[in-house]
């Protein structure tokens, strides 16, 4: 009788395959943009996948799953031993911030003569408290209206003068007649006097040194609130985005996603921008956003930046349009 290890083996037995003991397998986890995550697997642990069995095949596949789950619960905050914290940053955001304020360098904007920072120092003001209440005044003027017109209208307020016990003797259609033609000037004149009992009630004739306390007050937002933190105060705890920021950052790829508010902007940029540009970075941008980076018609010809902005890049890509030429023949 033939012994069991005499036996011949049949060709394709499972008898015959080798399966190794214990096979170590590891996920990698690479670096990802903000599109989508990624796992590689080392080359080894590709291979076993053709060669073992269907039960080791799915073993690999589950450990690739909950490396995948660990990306995804990192990103939504919750904290896992062992894993490395990942913090997105736009690509190419030191040469676009380098290359801006080269720019900016050699050209003036009418942020950098007439913006609120400057308006409140046009005369020679003793009373730090005033000061800060016609810096505030200047940025409550200057919501959806040009530099320009902010400027004259601060400059016509100051004649009587721009304090808030001389503000709260006038009636409302003489402080709306002196701001005209600023946008929505007769709303506005309600906020400058509303805003001026309160600071006299309830501030000592100055304003709120807290980002809460100044969006409380009437006709006052957020990106009012950090400008005047940070030009009032002398304390910058945010970023001040107004609409020049806020466009100039979804062109130029600063937000994972393209955002519909200047506070959903405001959030995104605190992320990951470094405090010591926070005070810089909105009279950098506006002034670029009113010479080159411009609402309607962009100058992108002429942008330093075309090359690495993701909206540079399309709009020097699109082909010219010809003009057509009519030409009449005398017959």
């Amino acid at each position: 009788m033939e012994s069991e290890n005499q036996r011949p083996k049949r060709k394709g037995s499972h008898s015959s395959q080798k399966l190794p003991s214990k096979i170590s397998i590891k996920s990698e986890i690479i670096d990802h943009d903000e599109k989508e995550n990624c796992v590689r697997m080392p080359q080894n642990s590709q291979l076993a996948l053709k060669r073992e069995p269907r039960k080791l095949k799915e073993k690999i596949m589950n450990l690739d799953i909950k490396a995948k789950d660990k990306i995804k619960k990192f990103e939504y905050g919750e904290e896992e031993p062992g894993l490395k914290k990942i913090k997105w940053e736009p690509s190419n955001w030191h040469e676009q911030f380098e290359m801006i304020k080269q720019m900016r360098s050699g050209m003036t904007a009418p942020v950098d003569s007439m913006g609120c920072d400057t308006l409140s120092s046009i005369e020679a003001i003793i009373d730090p408290k005033v000061r800060r209440y016609q810096c505030l005044i200047a940025l409550m003027l200057s919501s959806q209206t040009k530099d320009e017109v902010t400027a004259k209208a601060v400059i016509e307020l100051q004649k009587f003068p721009l304090e808030i016990q001389k503000i709260l003797s006038l009636d409302e259609e003489k402080i709306a007649s002196a701001i005209y033609p600023a946008s929505f000037y007769k709303r506005k004149a309600q906020y400058i006097k509303r805003t001026s009992q309160i600071l006299k009630d309830k501030y000592d004739c100055d304003i709120p040194d807290t980002i809460e306390d100044l969006c409380k007050l009437p006709g006052v937002g957020p990106k009012m609130a950090y400008l005047a933190m940070s030009c009032a105060w002398g304390r910058t705890v945010g970023i001040g985005v107004d609409t020049h920021v806020h466009r100039i950052s979804n062109r130029l790829g600063w937000t994972k996603s393209l955002t519909k508010t200047p506070e959903h902007t405001r959030k995104e940029l605190e992320e990951w921008m470094p405090e010591s540009l926070w005070y810089e970075v909105n009279h950098l941008l506006v002034g670029f956003g009113q010479e080159t980076c411009r609402p309607v018609g962009p100058k992108c010809s002429t942008c330093l930046c075309k090359n690495i902005c993701p909206t540079g890049k399309e709009s020097i890509s699109k082909p010219k349009k010809s003009k057509s030429v009519k030409i009449e023949i005398d017959q």
